[in-house]
């Protein structure tokens, strides 16, 4: 089954300690990039975390988004710089005795610095939530992944037609190629015989178009992109996993192949069939780069 490289998903849990929020989203990305935004009493447990979201992800760039707010406000206290406090207060009448002004001995003034009171909250021990932080991950991950796989299906019908029309493009070009040597024999012997004026033995004719048929014979293109549409079928209806990067080789393969027919077809009719495949392969080439 095909997945998506991009997705969303987010999950809350309030727990006894604290209000666990995580939100989990990815773009496209040729590799596994993971990026964690949490804060840093989350960091003992982020390598636990980068593990299980490794474990189901492949490729793309996931940022995962974690907040923990303690439920309860907790114990608090206010801490006291003293040594700040009195800087300040040496500091003030440093300024005081210079300037002839009255000495700042409003207590309440001085504690108005910064830093010389300072709330401190207790902050709850890390393994009394960690699991709780841990089953909200999974569960944001869950709906991520989901979303993922939706995508990936919509992207799988839409290749599934396209593999289609492609299949009826290469069976066109099969059906024109010998139409081709047919055509140059034909003019070819309509021009002799308009430049010598008598109707000219075939044997006459046998040379030339032998070898112009075996410089536009690209069958062998042709038999190569076929199997590559069965490869690339194949892949996209069995196999599981990481698949976009074979995909994405298979594809190079299909327009080397067109490439190569392009330019030995000498025909209107085929330039016409292998414009269309080009565009349908290139749609194909942009719906891959979002596949896992």
């Amino acid at each position: 089954m095909l997945k998506s490289m991009t997705g969303f998903g987010m999950h809350e849990h309030a727990g006894q300690i604290c209000r666990i929020h995580v939100e989990v989203k990815s773009v496209n990305n040729r590799y596994g990039d993971i990026v964690f935004h949490m804060p840093r009493c989350l960091s003992p447990i982020e390598d636990a975390l980068r593990k299980h979201i490794a474990g189901v992800i492949q490729r793309g760039r996931v940022d995962v988004f974690i907040d923990a707010t303690r439920i309860s406000g907790g114990d608090r206290k206010i801490n006291v710089d003293k040594e700040l406090a009195l800087a300040y207060h040496k500091a003030l009448n440093d300024i005081s005795d210079a300037l002839h002004l009255p000495r700042p001995d409003d207590v309440y003034a001085i504690s108005q610095y910064p830093e010389v009171l300072c709330v401190v909250a207790d902050t709850p021990a890390l393994e009394l939530y960690a699991e709780d932080v841990q089953q909200t991950l999974a569960a944001a991950l869950s709906d991520f992944l989901q979303m993922r796989m939706a995508e990936g299906n919509h992207i799988y019908d839409d290749l599934k037609e396209r593999l289609l029309a492609l299949g009826d493009m290469v069976r066109q070009l099969q059906q024109l190629a010998p139409l081709i040597v047919d055509g140059y024999r034909q003019r070819l012997t309509a021009f002799l015989e308009s430049t010598i004026g008598e109707t000219v033995d075939a044997d006459r004719l046998l040379q030339e178009p032998a070898i112009f048929a075996d410089k536009i014979n690209f069958t062998e293109e042709i038999v190569r992109l076929a199997s590559h549409l069965d490869q690339f079928e194949t892949a996209v209806d069995k196999e599981t996993g990481s698949v976009g990067r074979k995909l994405d080789f298979i594809v190079q393969e299909m327009n080397r192949e067109i490439n190569t027919v392009a330019s030995k077809a000498n025909s209107a009719d085929i330039a016409a069939v292998v414009v269309a495949i080009k565009s349908e392969i290139e749609k194909i080439r942009e719906q891959i780069q979002n596949i896992e």
